[in-house]
């Protein structure tokens, strides 16, 4: 037997991002329709001489991107659209479409499956968007999804994560390390209850950063309020994995460098009383948690004065030449290399 046939290497050596750039290496595209294929947040595919098509997909596992115990049948349906929504918001486009595939097992009843779609029909009409169809089966356990979302973006306005320059500022929208302060907070009453059965949930104080977990948003309504206010970004990514991971994707995928300031990192009090009770610095939230579906951007020096009093919009840093590195700059002012830390999937904890 060769060594070639011998040599078996674990996924989680890899990562999810290391598998997809093995797993994508030898794509080639075939089609003049292709704009974007791997890479961004959306694949881009030619619509019309104005309109590029936006297409994202999802897979969510039970276990893996859920937990039954402690997640609302009807939150769930409406997460799961709602993280593909924000794919598509993350391209500057506005989603339209969506498809569900939906795999079950017994262990779920008609009218489980009913409450799931109930929060997806929610957010479809919150966000105006058509549920055009989708794929139903059996599972042999738990439950699963495979989520795709369409939607379109004016060609002059696209925003990818490739084409950040030297020089901008990096802005973000919302609140950071929220979700996952709650996802904390939610797992550690869970091993009280698998203890306890009989002693309640004390969630008191924390509706916030539950809420962030349990129930995002897609910042549709941010990029309505750049286009006011005729601001397009050089770049954009949502922030699924963490502030450090996307970042860094706009860093490569740009092949420049940046420096994020701590003290400009905008984080909600309730996210910072749950850290400092579990421990946790605040930053390491902001920067590492993940799930908070806000978006990162970069905009021209120029358009400073356009975005500064924009509400639910912070300024946190800028980019830099490549050669300078990927920095957070701590409150005392020293530079510390950013790290990708957040959620992955595949790799082992």
């Amino acid at each position: 037997m060769s060594e070639k046939e011998t040599t078996r290497t674990e996924i989680s050596e890899l990562g999810e991002f290391g598998l997809i750039d093995l797993l994508t290496k030898n794509i080639s595209i075939k089609n003049k329709s292709t704009i974007k294929g791997v890479g961004d947040d959306t694949a881009v595919i030619e619509k019309d001489k104005e309109k590029y098509s936006l297409v994202t997909t999802d897979l969510l596992i039970e276990g893996v991107h859920f937990d039954m115990i402690y997640t609302p049948l009807k939150h769930l349906g409406y997460k799961a659209a709602i993280v593909n929504f924000s794919d598509i918001v993350a391209m500057n486009g506005n989603p339209q479409q969506l498809i569900v595939g939906l795999s079950a097992s017994n262990r779920f009843s008609v009218e489980a499956l009913e409450e799931i779609y109930s929060g997806i029909y929610v957010a479809c009409e919150k966000y105006g968007v058509d549920l055009v169809g989708g794929d139903t089966t059996s599972s042999p356990s738990g439950l699963f999804f495979g989520v795709t979302a369409v939607g379109e973006v004016a060609k002059d306005k696209i925003a990818y994560r490739s084409t950040a320059k030297s020089g901008d500022l990096i802005c973000v929208s919302g609140d950071l390390g929220g979700a996952y302060m709650g996802l904390l907070i939610l797992e550690r009453e869970k091993k009280v209850f698998q203890e306890n059965p009989d002693i309640q949930p004390d969630l008191d104080g924390n509706d916030y950063v539950i809420g962030r977990q349990l129930k995002p948003e897609a910042r549709l309504d941010i990029i309505k309020k750049l286009e006011d206010a005729k601001i397009l970004p050089t770049a954009m990514i949502d922030i699924s994995d963490g502030l450090a991971s996307e970042i860094l994707h706009i860093c490569k995928s740009s092949d420049v460098g940046c420096a994020l300031y701590e003290e400009k990192l905008p984080i909600d009090a309730t996210t910072s009383g749950a850290a400092n009770e579990f421990g946790l610095d605040p930053t390491t939230a902001a920067m590492n948690g993940g799930e908070d579906y806000e978006l990162l951007f970069t905009i021209s020096q120029s358009d400073y004065e356009k975005i500064k009093n924009i509400s639910n919009i912070s300024v946190i840093g800028h980019i830099t030449d490549k050669s300078e590195g990927s920095n957070l700059i701590s409150t005392s002012g020293h530079a510390v290399e950013i790290k990708a830390q957040g959620w992955d999937a595949l790799r082992k904890e």
